[in-house]
């Protein structure tokens, strides 16, 4: 028995020197060294008990995060592990990292990345007449029950399953993908968003504890959450949203009732006058989302009650502009007036009550930023689209109500010759 101990921790030392080699080390030799162990070790019959001796006894972060690594590169792998073996794996992770909510975040989102994969590569496996990879949702509702950590972890859960869903692996067949992440998101992802929505409700009912961190963990999560949501790539159409070509948002028709709800979008207004600007930044990318969600969703009346609500919001932004003094959020407002013209005619936005105020509003808010353009250089450009696009549509409007374009046009384009004009000395100087 005391040789098998010594053995043990002689085998754990070993592996926590290979952990420090493979993530702090700096020695390049050292790391590929350890490299090729973690290719071995991932090839060992002893990879399962080593990553459970690594993540129990283990004296480090980096210990914890060398099992996952493992775990997720064993499950990954093209022959499967057998479906009981990987039922364990996943409700062993649950279990652990219910018991220690504490782990670093590194160590925690690894982990949970690992039970991603294995629900998504197993989610069509049945046994006894049981979708058993689908009951993660079920599992998540417990640790919503709990505490705060608790209460994070499971929507860290939920936010890893839909990207991992969302992720297009390329070593595996496209067509498995495709039936994959539209079962997915038939079956789950819209409860996944009225269940993230909900959270974030309870939260403004309450009296907001800014100073309290991990409130305002969970609350990024959630909102991080929604945008994944959002986000996903929902007829296959994998378009790119870091190209930002101000795309549409296939939004499922069976939502419909959650856009067509005014508290909604009143939901995310009322997030970003509450919230700090790290977590009201998130807010808006949600509302970047919204406006953006395809015409055909709605019929003609429901989409102009639609529309009416986003320019309130829009009102009531620009009314109150504290918040867009952050670089962050005044990036995403820019966006979203971008993709507000993006998805409606002018004929439609001159309809609307608001319409006169707010063209004005935009007005002034525009030329503040030309004037001010290293503030936020690269969001500039959104504004100067959502201004190109205006004065293009005058000739298709067929309302009578006035577009007051030949009013703050003229302006919008003097303030911008002046600001490009103002800025060659700057430019020149460094």
């Amino acid at each position: 028995m005391l040789i098998f101990f010594f053995f043990l921790l002689k085998s754990l030392a070993e592996l926590e020197v290979l952990c420090t080699h493979l993530y702090i080390g700096t020695d390049l030799t050292q790391r590929i060294e350890a490299e090729k162990a973690l290719l071995e070790l991932i090839d060992s019959p002893e990879c399962l008990s080593k990553c459970q001796l690594l993540l129990e006894q283990g004296t480090t972060s980096y210990a914890q995060l060398l099992a996952a690594t493992c775990l997720s590169k064993l499950i990954s792998r093209v022959s499967p592990l057998p479906i009981e073996q990987r039922i364990d794996i996943r409700n062993y992770i649950l279990n652990y990292v219910a018991s220690q909510p504490k782990l670093a975040p590194f160590v925690i989102q690894a982990l949970l990345q690992v039970i991603a994969k294995i629900t998504k590569l197993g989610w069509f496996e049945v046994q006894k007449d049981q979708f058993v990879f689908r009951e993660i949702i079920a599992d998540v509702k417990k640790f919503l029950q709990g505490t705060v950590e608790h209460c994070i972890i499971g929507v860290i859960i939920l936010s890893e399953l839909t990207q991992e869903m969302n992720l297009v692996d390329y070593s595996r067949p496209s067509a498995k993908h495709r039936k994959i992440a539209t079962s997915f998101r038939d079956t789950s992802l819209k409860d996944i968003l009225v269940l993230a929505c909900s959270l974030l409700k309870e939260v403004l009912a309450k009296p907001l504890n800014l100073q309290d961190q991990g409130q305002q963990n969970l609350v990024m999560q959630v909102l991080k959450l929604v945008l994944n949501c959002l986000n996903f790539d929902f007829i296959g159409s994998s378009a790119d949203e870091s190209a930002d070509d101000l795309c549409t948002v296939q939004i499922p028709t069976t939502w419909r009732t959650i856009f067509l709800e005014p508290e909604t979008l009143d939901l995310f207004f009322n997030l970003y006058h509450s919230l700090p600007p790290l977590l009201s930044q998130l807010a808006l990318s949600c509302l970047v989302q919204f406006a953006s969600t395809r015409r055909s969703l709605f019929s003609s009346p429901e989409r102009a009650k639609y529309l009416g609500n986003l320019i309130k919001g829009v009102k009531r932004i620009l009314e109150n502009p504290q918040g867009l003094s952050n670089p962050g959020n005044y990036h995403e407002f820019c966006r979203f007036l971008a993709r507000l013209k993006t998805n409606y005619q002018l004929g439609e936005l001159v309809m609307v009550k608001e319409y006169p105020e707010v063209i004005r509003l935009i007005a002034n808010f525009t030329i503040t930023s030309l004037q001010h353009w290293e503030f936020a250089p690269n969001s500039v450009h959104y504004l100067l689209t959502l201004w190109q696009r205006m004065v293009a549509s005058v000739p298709f409007v067929k309302s009578t109500e006035p577009h007051l374009l030949d009013t703050y046009a003229p302006e919008i384009t003097k303030a911008f010759i002046t600001s490009r004009l103002e800025s060659v000395a700057i430019v020149v100087r460094y």
